[in-house]
């Protein structure tokens, strides 16, 4: 055993577990842990300008790698501003490991580490160095088992300082869970017996790397795939059994749903609990009882190849002509909204097919759910279930760093953008590369809507001041563009993705109409 500090320990068990990054901003009671990090050179620190965007960046990276980034925030404050950040990752199922101090000697429990409890998977306090190691192996441990989400370990001022010598503990490899063999069975003999099965995908599919698996199901099963707005992307939209993101509000899209006669729910947390049919529903994460579902424990990516197995004789009849013929009618373009239409399709003819696009709450961000199509896994990110503000810029950063070789965009609002517009600097300063899109109607634009249409034109506190976006975004050193329409949005965006420099672009709008 060596004898190290805390700081020591925490800094070698992060390396032992396989983490790369770390997001933070340096504070009293936590020195010692960043001054071991700058001895870690396999881990990389991050400082940010404000802690909402520490944890918003964990958020983005592990939902697009296979890794876990951690975020070191000091105790109180720095704590509660990663909250919205923590919050929305474990909406969304994002792993990530908090590690905060405590305003307190290391003892009973804490107010900081009661107050995490609701926000994380698990929670665990070192009393001492020689505590770190294994509390981290825990950690990660359930950060990455059955649904993966947030975990936090408290470690208190003195207990970064303290010397005694500490246990290191080696890494185990992760066996994720399988199905039921029985269930899995039963599961195939359903999907072989029903004549209109329907695929439903969530975030799951995308974490256990299980889009091809999906894929060679759907064929076999000429199951036409749904998706929630986290599984977008799990099987591309230019595949002929894609019917894109579940849009319930667009009727014929419900109707003909209602005529499917079985649906094969796979990694998402939807309960299914008012569905038309009979659900089969296959998740990482133990399952509540629901009437009219069947509910399988298991992983994704196990479950959907030991059905294609138990499946592997089975041959349905050709569905690609109803579904083409559903896509055609729900994204004809003479139907569609406008300006939105056009400059939907302005980001996506811009942006590379791996491309990941990140919408905020915005106008164009609510739009892109039913039209953005999406090409590839893991190319389509979310503010959650959450709907978080201002979470869409940091999320992109973070997407950046876990992927630099892949294009990354946010969708922003004027409203939102503002929000952690102060990571600009960030992303200047350790080259994230990054773009927003910042459409500007100078307000909070559906509940500006809301306040006309629904409260007599009684608007208050949804009209902004905005700055001149284009020269706040050089004023950071990044790369800022006015882009008046679509036309000019594609090529502004074709520009900023060739060069190596975080990028604004911002977009002049006026007060738009809604549909799904």
């Amino acid at each position: 055993m060596a004898k190290l500090n805390g700081g020591q320990a925490l800094a070698l068990a992060l390396r032992r577990e396989g983490v790369k990054t770390v997001f933070g901003i340096p504070g009293a009671g936590q020195y010692e842990a960043v001054d071991a990090l700058f001895a870690e050179s396999t881990i990389r620190y991050i400082s940010v300008r404000h802690e909402q965007a520490t944890s918003y960046m964990a958020d983005g990276y592990a939902r697009v790698c296979d890794d876990i980034a951690a975020v070191l925030v000091v105790p109180g404050p720095g704590l509660f501003n990663a909250a919205a950040g923590m919050a929305t990752a474990r909406a969304a199922s994002a792993p990530m490991l908090v590690v905060s101090g405590s305003a307190h000697h290391a003892g009973p429990e804490s107010a900081e580490l009661a107050w995490m409890r609701p926000l994380c998977k698990w929670v665990g306090q070192a009393r001492s160095p020689a505590d770190i190691p294994g509390l981290v192996h825990q950690a990660m441990h359930q950060a990455r088992s059955d649904r993966p989400q947030p975990v936090a370990v408290e470690i208190a001022a003195q207990v970064f300082a303290a010397e005694e010598e500490v246990p290191l503990i080696a890494p185990r490899a992760m066996a994720q869970p399988g199905a039921d063999a029985a269930a899995i069975d039963e599961t195939a003999r359903r999907l072989a017996a029903a004549e209109r099965p329907v695929l439903f995908v969530g975030a799951g599919v995308q974490r256990a790397r299980a889009w091809s698996e999906l894929q060679q199901l759907a064929e076999r099963l000429q199951a036409p795939v749904l998706s929630g707005r986290q599984g977008k992307g799990a099987l591309s939209d230019r595949h002929p059994l894609s019917l894109g993101y579940a849009e319930w509000r667009y009727r014929p899209l419900a109707d003909w749903y209602a005529r499917c006669d079985l649906t094969l729910a796979v990694g998402t947390s939807r309960d299914f609990a008012d569905w038309q049919h009979p659900v089969i529903r296959i998740d990482a994460a133990e399952q509540m009882s629901v009437p009219g579902v069947t509910a399988i424990h298991g992983d994704a990516r196990r479950a959907l190849a030991d059905l294609n197995a138990a499946l592997a004789d089975i041959a349905h009849p050709d569905r690609s002509a109803e579904v083409g013929a559903l896509n055609r009618a729900r994204f004809n373009p003479a139907d569609q909204l406008q300006p939105q239409w056009d400059l939907m399709q302005a980001v996506r003819r811009a942006l590379p097919d791996d491309g990941i696009l990140v919408y905020g709450m915005t106008q164009l961000g609510y739009y892109s759910r039913n039209y953005f199509p999406t090409y590839a896994p893991r190319a389509y990110l979310t503010p959650s279930s959450h709907i978080t503000l201002g979470s869409a810029f940091p999320i992109a950063l973070g997407a950046k760093v876990a992927a630099p070789e892949r294009a990354v965009v946010a969708l922003c609002g004027d409203g939102g953008f503002l929000y952690n517009a102060q990571e600009l600097a960030t992303a200047v300063q350790y080259r994230i590369h990054a773009v927003a899109v910042v459409f500007n109607d100078c307000a909070y634009g559906n509940v500006l809507r809301a306040q006309q249409r629904q409260f007599g034109g009684r608007v208050l506190g949804t009209r902004l001041h905005n700055p001149d976006f284009v020269a706040l975004a050089r004023s950071f050193g990044a790369r800022g563009i006015l882009a008046a329409d679509a036309r000019a949005l594609e090529e502004s965006l074709r520009d900023a993705l060739a060069v190596a420099a975080p990028t604004v672009i911002e977009v002049p709008v006026g007060p738009m109409e809604r549909e799904f």
